[in-house]
Parts: structure tokens; sequence; C-alpha cells
């Protein structure tokens, strides 16, 4: 829910997150960049080739265009048409240049930058699903997504503005000053009084619209955090009838990003036009010094012309010059934090040099694991315990006693700090995911349904699996019963998450990938707690055939799903109290035998 600490503490990381960044790229960041820009090293340089012959042929016109008043037209009033065709057909040579230079740019900056920017997502990708559970623990899905949109979006910008910018813009600005001072180094001096006003606006531009777009990216970061917070949560939200206090939350959050853009639109609304107001009057000023001289004779109208030209030249790169270092910051910034999460590294990693396990037998080893999660308390001080290969382990205790935690170390989406976790002998830490996946499978109350058909999710385990195989591990379980009642059977739809199905029903899919996937260990944690009797005794059903034949741990606080146990071990604090048949504890005077007696007087 959006009122809990937890979701404020995570909007509060996600806000210092934003705040922390600054232009300079740590080389993590660059790493990164010059890895995604490496491939198309060649295709870059012909872009570069593009934009300076586009740059050249712009910056060529203006002086013909001196030289077509000053020369051509004179000669060609003296019955002297050459000079005339010849600088027309170089000005048509120029236009060609910079129309496919502009061109060639266009397309080929598209496909680098997309090729680069998909290159940047596979990436990233992966590397969220490389990731240990522990940091998606940490890591809010709101922090997640943005990576995934926002922050790719900016590096996009980067990507496909930077090098016509920064080439171009930049060869513009430095090829008119130079052609300025070529052509008149007095009226130049007159220009260049403009300059001083232009980089400090450019300055201050640069520094007003970098905090600017820094309070942009940390107000959407915290709307797309409470977006998805209230839809991931819309269930709980309308239950409670919060949806008021969600919407007076969005509404906020949602007006200070809006807030947050307005400011920036400010900035650009003084600096932007700014820069106009002083190009134009800068060229008033050259326009009547210039006129001055010309009437004095002390300078040619085709100088003029092509001095104006030039001027404006100048001028106009410098509006997408402000704009580009403005969004270089979100660039940058949002470079530096898909790095950060590149940069981590899988709290549970593979192994080096991984131990084959191609058939397993189930066997688990407990040797002394010590466990704690972080900024908490140690869960297992000092666990020690063998489950035998086929044996069927039911863990039972209050909440913290440590029996989650045990099924997720078995699951290796923890490694212990001590000890080790064994199957068949072999370390879990030895093998690699694939083969441990293959061998160790963890239900939970929720298990996810994928958008999808029926078959499809039941082979989620084994995409390669027949439609027979997945027909007959439907009916290992009994799920061929509601399937074959189904509109469109196991073609039907599930709908998002599984929406289209009753809660029974999807533990009986989940249950039937299992069937598929044949895994030696098995580990249901609270798979009956969220079940109504009815649907209760569906999965009971389906466990004795899942259960048969691989060794399997049941976390449960139903006793009737505990009873089909072979062994129960009762937890306290991380430490087993006790170990022993059901129906041995439940005869004796023990924590199970208590547990017990209240359940039964909970169904009288």
């Amino acid at each position: 829910m959006s009122d809990t600490a937890e979701s404020w503490r995570g909007k509060r990381q996600e806000i210092a997150e934003e705040q922390d960044t600054t232009v300079a790229l740590r080389p993590a960041s660059r790493k990164l960049l010059v890895e995604l820009v490496r491939p198309y090293k060649w295709m870059g340089l012909g872009l570069v080739v593009a934009v300076v012959a586009e740059a050249a042929a712009s910056l060529a016109i203006p002086y013909l265009v001196q030289q077509v008043l000053d020369f051509g037209m004179p000669e060609l009033a003296d019955g002297d048409g050459s000079s005339l065709t010849r600088l027309l057909l170089l000005m048509g040579v120029a236009v060609v240049v910079q129309t496919v230079g502009r061109v060639a740019f266009i397309r080929g900056s598209g496909v680098v930058g997309n090729n680069i920017l998909l290159s940047l997502r596979r990436r990233l990708y992966e590397q969220f699903q490389r990731l240990s559970i522990g940091f998606h623990d940490r890591y809010t899905s709101g922090r997640a997504v943005s990576r995934m949109t926002s922050d790719i979006e900016a590096v996009q910008e980067l990507v496909m503005q930077g090098l016509d910018v920064v080439v171009a813009s930049g060869l513009t600005i430095v090829g008119a000053t130079v052609l300025l001072l070529y052509l008149d180094w007095r009226l130049a001096l007159v220009a260049f009084l403009t300059y001083p006003l232009i980089f400090w606006l450019l300055h201050w531009f640069t520094r007003a619209s970098t905090r600017g777009f820094r309070a942009v990216r940390t107000k959407s970061a915290t709307t797309i955090v409470q977006f998805i917070e209230t839809m991931t949560g819309i269930k709980a939200v309308q239950a409670f009838r919060r949806e008021q206090r969600s919407r007076s939350q969005f509404r906020q959050v949602a007006g200070e990003y809006r807030d947050a853009n307005i400011d920036v639109m400010r900035v650009f609304a003084r600096a932007m036009p700014g820069i106009q107001y002083i190009g134009h009057i800068g060229t008033v000023v050259v326009v009547l010094v210039g006129g001055l001289m010309v009437l004095r004779g002390d300078l040619m109208v085709g100088v003029m012309a092509a001095f104006v030209l030039y001027l404006r030249m100048f001028f106009d790169p410098m509006q997408d010059i402000g704009q580009f270092v403005s969004s270089l910051q979100s660039a940058l910034t949002a470079l530096e934090k898909i790095s950060s999460v590149m940069e981590e590294r899988p709290e549970v990693a593979d192994p080096e040099r991984p131990v084959p396990l191609p058939v397993a037998r189930g066997e688990l080893r407990f040797d002394h694991v010590r466990f704690g999660y972080i900024d908490e308390t140690v869960v297992l001080p000092d666990l020690t315990l063998h489950i035998p290969a086929g044996q069927t382990v039911a863990l039972v205790g209050t909440t913290g006693a440590g029996k989650t935690t045990i099924a997720k170390l078995v699951a290796r989406f923890y490694d212990p700090q001590e000890g080790a976790v064994t199957l068949d002998g072999v370390d879990l830490r030895d093998l690699d995911a694939p083969t441990l996946r293959g061998h160790v499978t963890l239900l939970t109350q929720e298990n996810f349904i994928f958008a999808g058909t029926i078959a499809e999710n039941i082979a989620f385990g084994r995409p390669d699996a027949s439609r027979e195989e997945i027909e007959a591990a439907a009916a290992a379980v009994g799920a061929d019963v509601f399937i074959g009642e189904m509109p469109d059977g196991f073609d039907t739809d599930t709908g998002k998450r599984g929406s289209r199905l009753s809660a029974g029903q999807r533990q009986l899919v989940a249950f039937a990938r299992v069937v598929l996937a044949d895994p030696a260990v098995l580990i249901l944690d609270e798979a009956t707690s969220s079940l109504d009797i009815p649907s209760e005794r569906l999965v009971q059903n389906a466990l004795n055939t899942i259960l048969a034949d691989r060794t399997a741990i049941i976390i449960a606080h139903r006793l009737s799903t505990v009873a089909i146990a072979d062994r129960v071990l009762v937890l306290q604090h991380g430490r087993v109290v006790e170990d022993g048949a059901p129906s041995e504890l439940i005869g004796g005077e023990g924590r199970y035998a208590d547990l017990h007696r209240a359940w039964l007087a909970s169904l009288a």
C-alpha cells in the first residue's frame, strides 16, 4: 500500500538516488558507453564525414553568394557570364552535398542510434534477470521501470542528437567565426561584442536547466513509483476504499512533476528568446555599421551580404547547443543510473567451474548453516539438518522462525554466511543456475500465471514439451477436469496474472508445471493457505501425486497439509526444537501437539 513506511522509504531512496548524480561520468559509465558504441565505430566515422561535408557545404554557400554579388554579377553586366555560371554551379554542388550529407546522417544515425539503444535495453533486461532475489527485494519496481523507460529515452537523446549538435554546430560556429574575420576583421570585431553576452547566457542556461532537469527526473521517478505501487496493490486499494487517498497522493506527485516541467520551460523561455534577441541586436548593429562602410566604399555589397549570413549561422546553432547541453545533463545522469545497475553483481553467482549433476536423487543437508538478511538479526544461527532423498518434510513454527528462509536457501535465492547447503553431497554454490533450477523448484501460494494460454503456462518450465506431455501433466494433478470445462480447453487465455482462473485452478496449473518439469526437490511455501476448503481438497489430492518419488519441503500453517508429510520439523528462532513423524508428535506434549490441538479446536 502507498501508505506504508516501506513504500515511502523506497520513494525516498529513489529521490536520493536522483539527486546524488552529477555531470561527470564515472569510469564504469564511460566503459559502458564505449562498449555500446564500439561495434559501430566505422559507421560512426562515416556519420562524422557526412556531418563535416554538410557543414563545409553550408559554410561555402554564403561565400559563394559574396562572390556572385561582387564578381559574378558585375562581370555579367560587362557581357561575361562565365564566372557567374561557374559560381552558380558551385552553389548547386554545395546545396546537393549539404542535402546528401543531411539525408545520409539522418538515416545512418537512426540505424546506429536505435541499434545502440536495442543493445542497451537487452543488456539491462538481461542484467535485471541475472541479479539475485536480494537485489530485487531492495530495488523498487518503480526504479527498475524508470531505468528501462525514461533513462533509456534520455540516453536516446544523447545518442541520436549528440554527434549532430557537437560536430555540425561546433564546426559551423568555429567556421563562421573564422570566415567573419576573413571577410572583414573590423566588422567582425563589432559582431564579437555580442559574444560575451551569448556565452554568459548559455552558461546561466546550462546551470539553471541542469537544476531544472534534475528536479524533473526526481519528480518523474516519484510519479512512476507512486503509479506502479498503487496499480500493483489495486485490489487492496479498492478493498480498503483507499482510492481517494491514492488519488490525492498521485495528484500531489503528478502536480509536482508538472511544476518541475513548467520551471524548466520558464528557463527555456528566458534563454532561447534571449539568444535570439542578442542575435537580432548583433545583426542590426552589423547591418548599420556595415551599411555605412558600404556607403563610404570601405566594404563591398557581397561581403556585407555574406557577413550577415555567416552571423546568422553563428547565432542559430547556439540555441541547439544550449538545448543539447541541458539534455546532456539528463542523459549523463541516466547513463550513470543504468551503469550502476550494470555494475551490480549477483549475490548468488554461478561458480567458475560448476560441478556437473545430470541426475539428482534429492538428498539435502544443512551443515552448520548461519544466515541473516541484510540489516536484520540472524535468522538461522547454526542449523544442521539432514533430509534423505525422497522424504517429505513439513516445517512448522511461528512467523520469523526461519521456515521460509530454509526454503530460500534450498532454492539458492541466498547463500549462507557460514556453513553449506548441499544437494546429493554437492554444495549448492558449486552448481550452476540451470543445473540447480532443473533439480529444485519452489512453489508459493501465489504462483505467477503469465499472460497466455493454460498450455503455455503449464509448459513454462519445459517449453519444448509436447502437447501430449502437457495434457498428461495436467491429468496427473487433476487439472484436466476444470480445463476441459473451459471454453477453449488448454488454449484458454488465462488473462492478466491468471485473472480468469480461481486460486485453486491457478495452483493446479502450477502443480502441473512441477509434474512436467519433474524436479528432484520440491519446496511448497504456504501452497494452500489462500485456498477455500473445496479448492484445498483438490490441491491436497494433487499433492499426493506431485510429492511421490521426490524430496519435498512443505511450509504450511494448515496442519491438514502437514499431515501428508513423512516428518515434521518444529522451528523456533531458527533452531529445530522438535523432529519426528506427525503421528508421533501429535501424541506428545510438545509444541506440535499444542498446535494440533489448537487447529482441531478451530475446526469445531
